[in-house]
């Protein structure tokens, strides 16, 4: 089945754009100083995509883009934003936000080679009256001449699903392994606030031999090809799982740079979104910790473990004496590894009642890595920002360990970036803007009024 879609020539065409590059109210460059690069929206490339959540550039030279309520993955033309269907899985279990099918990793010989595709998406363990819903990884061989993926064969079935912070990033590493971010639950949040939070709790080997994943909810997996714990994984107190690292919350973020450093970036709480550097068998803290270790603006209240008043009795507003509080700094681990940048840390003084969450929302993360594309980004993570309606770039020391200056705002519409893609050469960017939820206008005021709902926004360097 192929659909087509008509985008309109001009930016000037498109409604709700601001356009700029560098931080929000910077001063204007002093005359002996090198002008801000412009990259300018130059059209929505399609439209009418039912919850797109991943956007990749394919080794066919095709975008290819995963819709998490459509239950399907596309590919898309960037020249002309023609689609075609490449997989439907209608057994996908869709019932919420944060559900269906999300994360996707090509080969990079697809086309080529071994033509192979993983997506990880979530089904109904137990089909019946009451679902049970559950994530999976699914690898597809890609049919060049009917341009669509077949065979699917399971990885890895039985992963941790619920109805908030599912997460579901997957990316093929240089190594050929898979890593997959699997979200905390929303667990001592909102709805879920009785649910114990499991980030920190790790798998025993028992559950292991049984295939018992449920504690791997909170972590990014390294995991075989063909769903096996690869051998020279962490061994993590003891015991060696599909664990990579650990202590997160809800990571929709990954990306590798050339030298195989991994990044990720995941939502904080009501404040510090984070992008990391992840190390193998690193604790990246949550929920102990939200951000860095400094007793600012968040503090750990156990909620499932309210006494004598249990956590689904409790009534009002605030934090009841029967439920824990454990400041940061009262927990320690030697494993902790401090992000690499947050989004934003605020005082204790911060009045979120006045002034709302202090977070991004960050979603997809990507690297810019070209010297001959838009001057002064190589070296740089860019990072989607649900809730603002722009990319941060964040640039990087040469050997990608550090984050230098402080993240910069770019590519601004009054959309919620879910995930971005670079075209080869990195003078063209692709931001995939989600079809329902709120974000900024152009004020810095809320709005659930998205410009370009469900759409593929095509960013080009202007010189």
């Amino acid at each position: 089945m192929k659909q087509h879609r008509t985008a309109p020539a001009a930016a000037g065409m498109i409604a709700g754009v601001l356009l700029f590059g560098g931080c929000a109210g910077s001063q204007e460059p002093a005359a002996d100083t090198a002008p801000e690069p412009r990259v300018n929206l130059r059209r929505v490339l399609t439209d009418g995509l039912e919850s797109p959540w991943e956007i990749t550039w394919g080794p066919d030279d095709r975008l290819w883009v995963t819709e998490r309520a459509g239950k399907r993955v596309v590919r898309v033309d960037p020249d002309t934003g023609d689609r075609t269907v490449a997989l439907e899985i209608p057994d996908t279990y869709q019932s919420f936000a944060q559900d269906g099918v999300l994360g996707m990793a090509l080969d990079p010989m697809l086309g080529s080679g071994s033509d192979q595709v993983w997506i990880m998406s979530t089904y109904d363990a137990a089909p019946g009256p009451d679902a049970v819903p559950r994530g999976r990884v699914q690898r597809y061989v890609w049919d060049r001449d009917a341009e669509t993926l077949t065979d699917p064969m399971t990885v890895i079935d039985g992963l941790p699903v619920h109805n908030d912070h599912v997460a579901g990033r997957l990316v093929l590493g240089p190594d050929r392994m898979l890593y997959l971010s699997v979200g905390d639950m929303g667990s001592n949040f909102g709805r879920n606030r009785c649910n114990l939070n499991l980030a920190q709790v790790l798998p025993t080997a028992a559950e292991i031999t049984a295939g018992y994943w449920s504690h791997y909810a909170g972590k990014i997996l390294r995991i075989g090809l063909d769903g096996s714990i690869p051998a020279d994984n962490p061994e993590i107190d003891g015991v060696r799982s599909h664990v990579f690292s650990y202590g997160h919350r809800n990571p929709q973020g990954l990306v590798f740079d050339a030298e195989g450093n991994l990044f990720e970036s995941e939502h904080g709480p009501s404040t510090d979104d984070e992008v990391n550097r992840i190390e193998a068998g690193g604790n990246y803290g949550w929920p102990q910790v939200a951000g860095y270790q400094d007793d600012q603006a968040y503090a750990y209240e156990v909620w499932a473990r309210s006494s004598p008043t249990p956590c689904a009795e409790l009534t009002g507003q605030g934090v009841p004496d029967s439920v824990p509080v454990e400041a940061e700094t009262e927990w320690s681990h030697p494993d902790f590894r401090p992000p690499l940048e947050t989004f934003f840390t605020v005082g204790n003084d911060y009045s979120f009642q006045e002034n709302g969450t202090a977070t991004v929302a960050a979603s997809g993360l990507d690297i810019y890595i070209e010297t001959d594309g838009i001057p002064g980004w190589a070296d740089s993570l860019l990072l989607a920002s649900l809730s603002r309606g722009v990319i941060y770039r964040i640039a990087l020391s040469s050997d990608h360990q550090l984050a230098i200056g402080g993240p910069t705002q770019e590519l601004y519409s009054t959309n919620r970036y879910r995930d971005l893609a670079i075209r080869p050469g990195g003078r063209t960017i692709y931001v995939l803007a989600d079809d329902s939820g709120g974000t900024r206008d152009p004020d810095g005021e809320r709005t659930g009024m998205l410009a370009n709902p469900g759409s593929i926004l095509e960013f080009e360097l202007v010189e």
